[in-house]
Formats: C-alpha cells, sequence, structure tokens
C-alpha cells in the first residue's frame, strides 16, 4: 500500500504538485492515519504523539522517492497531537508538521511536550452555507465594482466577557453586524495561521496551513468565513509568503539541513523581522506556498489574499547590508520573481473570481498586470504613494498646507498605472506612529474636522479602500493587539460623528458606480492651484453622473467663493462633512447651489459657495 505515487512524488520534485495538501500532513482513513512529510536530508524519521505515549523510534515513517517520507498509522484518531522524531547523525529533533491542519498553544500547560505539536483534523466534518455568495463574486472579471476592506485584528477586535480574545464563532456575528453597518464590503483578517507569539499579529508564521488555535478549531474558522459570507461580506486573508518564524519546532532548519530557507547565509535571515526566508528557487517550497494559497481559497472559501511584504521578495537586497546578486549581478530576486507569476496563474486558473492583492511599496512596473503583459499577477496594489503623501500632507499645520498642496495632489499622476488599494491600515497606527487622530494636528474639533476630510479626499481619490479597526470612529490611542480598540469613544460626539460620515461615504460609494470607476476617463481635476486657499476641487463621473469634490484644508470658512462647474443648472449637496451628524459646525449651502453659465476654472459654468471650515462637501447635478 503507497501513499504517495510515482506521478505525485515527481510533480513535487519540480514543482507542479499544487494540492500537495491532498497527500502531505496527516490524513485520516478508514485504515487508521497517513502521516507524510517531506525531509530529503533525514536518516530517520518516526511519528511521536498521543497515540504512542511520545515514544521515539515506535512509529516510522519510510522514505519515498523525492525525500518524501509515508507512513500508516492505526491508532491516530482526529484530535490525537503529534510531531515528528527526526534524526540525522547528532541532530535529533521533534519538528511540526508544515501540513499541519491545526496545532496546539505553543506552552500548553500540563504537556509534556514542548507545544506546538500538530493536531490530527477532519476537515471534511463542516457543511457550508455560502453558496449564494461564492457563485456571485466577480474578482478581475469586473475591476469595475465597489471594493472597501474593514482590516481587523481579530484578537483585539473585541474581547469576550472574561477579557480574552473572542473565537471565531463569538466574534463572526456582531462583526458581520458592525461591518454592515458601516457599509465595508470587505473584511481582511490579519494572519490567522498558527503563530507561535501573539505579538507579531500572526506575521511570524510556524503553522502555514493551521488556524491559530487563539480563536477556535479549523470547523470554527469555516462557520466564522461562512457566516461573513451570508451577511454579504467578502473575507481577505492576510498571508506571508515572504517569511517565517525561527522557533526550533517548525520549518528552520527542519531535517537538520536547509529545507524551506536558503542554504546561502547571506540570503537566509531577514533582518527587519528576526525570521528566515524561504528560498523560492527550489521547486518543493514553491509547491509548498502555491499549495498553502490554493489551500486557504479551497478548504475555506477565502475571497482573496493579501500578500505581505511583497517588495522584500522582489529585492535581494532589501533591508540588507550584505547580499548575493543574481546570476546577472543584479538585485532583482528573479526566482521569486517567478514565483509570484506563477503563483497567481494557478490560483486564478483554480479560482478566476479571486482578490490577489500585493502590498508592495516601491515603483516596481506591472505588479497589478496580467502576466501575459509581463506582470506580476496580481489583481490589486497598495498604493503606498498615496498613504505616504496624502498623510505627510494632513500632518501639517493647516497654515503650511499652501506650501505643500502638491504633495497631495501628486499621486494622481500615477494613480491609473496599477489597479490600487488605497490603504490607511495597521502599520500606520503602531510602533510610535501613533494614532490617526493623533497624527491629525490642532484641537479635538480639527482632529476630527482633519480625519473627515482625509476619510472625503479617500472615497473621492481613484482606488478602493480600506481602514484599519479604531479609525472608523477616531482611536486616539496608538493600536496595540493587547486590548480592544477604544469603544468607549463612540459615546463622544466628535468620534460618533466620524463614525457617522464613514458610513454615509460607504454609502456613497456603493451607490455611485463613478465612484468605484477606477479609470483615467472617469476623473478630472476642476481647480488644484488655489495652493494659498488650501481648496481643491476635482470630478468623478460615469455615463451621465456627476459628482463634484470640493475640499478645503483650512479652518477658515470660505464665503462666496467662486467655484468652476462642468454643467449649469442645480446641483444637489449629496454629502458636507461640517454637517452637525458628523460633528460639525453645520456651515454650509441649504442643500444645493445653482450654477449658472458664468465659466470659471476653465468649467463653461460656476457658482458662488461658501466652503465649510476644514471641510469637504460632494455635490450632484440633478436632472432637469
Amino acid at each position: 500500500m503507497t501513499w504517495i505515487d510515482t506521478n505525485e512524488a515527481a510533480d513535487w520534485q519540480n514543482g507542479s504538485f499544487n494540492k500537495s495538501y491532498t497527500k502531505f500532513g496527516a490524513h485520516l482513513t478508514s485504515d487508521g492515519c497517513w502521516f507524510c512529510v517531506w525531509a530529503p536530508h533525514a536518516e530517520s524519521i518516526s511519528v511521536v504523539g498521543d497515540f504512542n505515549n511520545w515514544t521515539p523510534h515506535q512509529d516510522h515513517l519510510e522514505k519515498g522517492e523525492a525525500g518524501i517520507w509515508t507512513g500508516l498509522i492505526s491508532t491516530a484518531q482526529a484530535g490525537h497531537r503529534y510531531k515528528y522524531h527526526i534524526k540525522r547523525g547528532a541532530y535529533e529533533v521533534d519538528k511540526s508538521d508544515p501540513f499541519a491542519f491545526y496545532m496546539e498553544a505553543p506552552n500548553p500547560q500540563g504537556s509534556h511536550t514542548d507545544g506546538l505539536a500538530s493536531i490530527v483534523a477532519d476537515l471534511d466534518t463542516y457543511t457550508w452555507n455560502d453558496e449564494a455568495w461564492v457563485q456571485q463574486r466577480k474578482g478581475p472579471s469586473d475591476l469595475n465594482t465597489p471594493i472597501s476592506i474593514y482590516e481587523v485584528h481579530l484578537g483585539s477586535w473585541r474581547r469576550n466577557k472574561d477579557g480574552y480574545s473572542m473565537n471565531f464563532r463569538e466574534i463572526a456575528q456582531p462583526l458581520a453586524e458592525y461591518v454592515s453597518e458601516l457599509g465595508f464590503t470587505h473584511i481582511e483578517v490579519m494572519p490567522l495561521m498558527e503563530h507561535p507569539y501573539f505579538g507579531s499579529w500572526g506575521y511570524q508564521t510556524i503553522g502555514y496551513y493551521a488556524p491559530t488555535h487563539r480563536y477556535g478549531t479549523p470547523e470554527d474558522l469555516k462557520y466564522f468565513v461562512d457566516y461573513m459570507h451570508q451577511q454579504g461580506i467578502g473575507v481577505i486573508l492576510d498571508w506571508v509568503p515572504a517569511h517565517f518564524a525561527t522557533d526550533p519546532q517548525g520549518l528552520v532548519f527542519y531535517d537538520g539541513g536547509t529545507l524551506f530557507e536558503y542554504d546561502d547565509p547571506r540570503m537566509r535571515f531577514h533582518p527587519d523581522w528576526g525570521t528566515y526566508v524561504f528560498d523560492y528557487g527550489k521547486p518543493q517550497v514553491r509547491n509548498f506556498l502555491i499549495s498553502n494559497a490554493l489551500f486557504w481559497m479551497e478548504e475555506y472559501h477565502m475571497d482573496g489574499l493579501r500578500f505581505d511584504a511583497v517588495a522584500s521578495l522582489l529585492y535581494r537586497d532589501y533591508s540588507r547590508t550584505e547580499w548575493t546578486p543574481n546570476i546577472y549581478g543584479g538585485r532583482e530576486n528573479l526566482e521569486a520573481i517567478e514565483f509570484l507569476r506563477t503563483i497567481n496563474e494557478r490560483v486564478y486558473a483554480q479560482f478566476p473570481e479571486a482578490l490577489m492583492i500585493a502590498e508592495e511599496s516601491t515603483a516596481w512596473p506591472g505588479v497589478s498586470q496580467p502576466t501575459y503583459n509581463n506582470g506580476l499577477g496580481f489583481l490589486y496594489k497598495w498604493n503606498m504613494g498615496w498613504m505616504h503623501d496624502t498623510l505627510k500632507y494632513m500632518d501639517y499645520n493647516p497654515i503650511h498646507r499652501q506650501y505643500h498642496q502638491n504633495e497631495l495632489t501628486f499621486p494622481l499622476l500615477y494613480a491609473f498605472s496599477e489597479n490600487f488599494i488605497l490603504p490607511l491600515s495597521h502599520d500606520e497606527v503602531v510602533h510610535g506612529k501613533g494614532s490617526l487622530w493623533g497624527k491629525m494636528p490642532g484641537d479635538d474639533w480639527q482632529k476630527a474636522a482633519n480625519l473627515r476630510l482625509l476619510y472625503g479626499h479617500m472615497y473621492g481619490h481613484p482606488g478602493k479602500k480600506l481602514l484599519f479597526m479604531g479609525a472608523e470612529f477616531g482611536q486616539t490611542g496608538e493600536w496595540s493587539y493587547n486590548h480592544t480598540i477604544d469603544w468607549p469613544l463612540l459615546d463622544k460626539p466628535l468620534h460618533k460623528g466620524i463614525f457617522e460620515w464613514l458610513k454615509a461615504l460607504n454609502h456613497l460609494y456603493k451607490t455611485h458606480p463613478a465612484l468605484w470607476a477606477d479609470s483615467e476617463e472617469h476623473f478630472a481635476w476642476i481647480d488644484h492651484y488655489d495652493h494659498q486657499h488650501s481648496i481643491v476641487s476635482y470630478m468623478r463621473t460615469y455615463e451621465d453622473a456627476q459628482l463634484l469634490f470640493v475640499f478645503n484644508y483650512t479652518p477658515v470658512a470660505r464665503e462666496q467663493y467662486a467655484q468652476g462647474f462642468p454643467e449649469a443648472g442645480t446641483w444637489k449637496e449629496l454629502l458636507n462633512s461640517d454637517a452637525a451628524l458628523y460633528g460639525g459646525g453645520d456651515v454650509g449651502n441649504g442643500g444645493s447651489v445653482v450654477a449658472k453659465e458664468d465659466e470659471h476654472h476653465h468649467q463653461p459654468a460656476s457658482a458662488l459657495i461658501t466652503i465649510p471650515p476644514m471641510g469637504v462637501m460632494i455635490f450632484e447635478k440633478e436632472a432637469e
């Protein structure tokens, strides 16, 4: 009896066994449990676990083709913990299963293991009820669709009555209700794969195929995703293919040699995160990662993956003083580039509706272009330039903004070079950077008004939207994974106003195609030259619909301000960030303005309008 056949072993060896999780790991059958692990350097491997009192050298695996070890243990059952006891000369160690579908805590109390044991899990026990959602997913077939993402760290969004992180089942309903009320279309969950150190937020992964024990079982996670889908909310998983944790039970020096990591010591270690780097030149490593991406889409119905730290994959010298050039002497990581293209091709071949997203912080060309156009093949790219320039501009004292208006307008020069997502993510509110509220200048009223301005520009600017939890009501303190976001702030009028403003923006965004038709013909500047008053205006259009955004980035109301309009007639004031509902002073234009045929701002019509202090107004042309 064999578990891995010759063709599968060959596919693993050449990098084309992209559903390797169907054979590697622990798989329950009617005869017991098959175990399968890749460890070509090992001299012997036995499985130790609850089923044999953790006795080494009792239940041996047999080494087959391509360095793959397999064996059937009839006494192993679902729920049993296990590890691989690997021996290579003097190297003798117990390792977690790289393909484990579930894992125990890092340091479980009362356990005679050293933690992070793998757990035999049956993934076929859950019945899904999200057929309607899955069938309507569009992915790249329609880039002109509204996508607004609420980024969430499940462990600190809200705690239960005992002060602990809520599990997948506990958090599903309140999170879905909250996200639905705010009007977001998707959530993006920070990494849910098993990670020993909670303070890594999931980015120092050890169990790539295992949902972290902190929030429940694999079945619990399926319930969570299923529930979100039934409420009409997409789920994007933050995914970490750039590096892995160095905990000794994990992938590092797995079988006594460099296996998942680079052989080259200059390329093996990542100084930014204290982690090891995958060797993308090895076909088996590519198999491991490509299979993992497909695994989360297939087994857990994820709507997409956000690839963390793509720039660190693309450049061999990323954050390094010592590094090894590629075969041509350059800094580009050729094998990682090929890996990214391949994984996108293979995911889209199986899941054409997937949202594949790159967090890429450089000017690498064609990140969101198809591979047949020499791109990397992602659907979207985070617009880090927009984020940096916009936050830098908002940080200025309003009296100085007149000298820096180009930092606000510059991102429009490249806004259509990629399919962008505009991110105001967790990365901007940690590591001493302060909260978005804290970045805004002025007193509390001005901070709130500035945040409403920022969000108004975010929703008016071309690109999909992403906002980290807590920012929707102006969290005042820097985010910490150790406690929840500051919910009591919602009882304060200024913060409740920000919350209501974001709800209004999401509703406007989802109901107006002009705001999610992210192509050059649907955007037009009205005026970006009035730096003296720090006033900017632009149009978003779609077919006959026209939306005019007017921003005042100073705390001075502008009355009788001559504003150009693309057409004469009545323009309804759809939204005004200074409305009392949003915490403002109710300065505005009484609900509408009438533009007359009087050229201004190179437009055929104009009106004298009142622009509130630190405010944004959105006008829509009324039908005749």
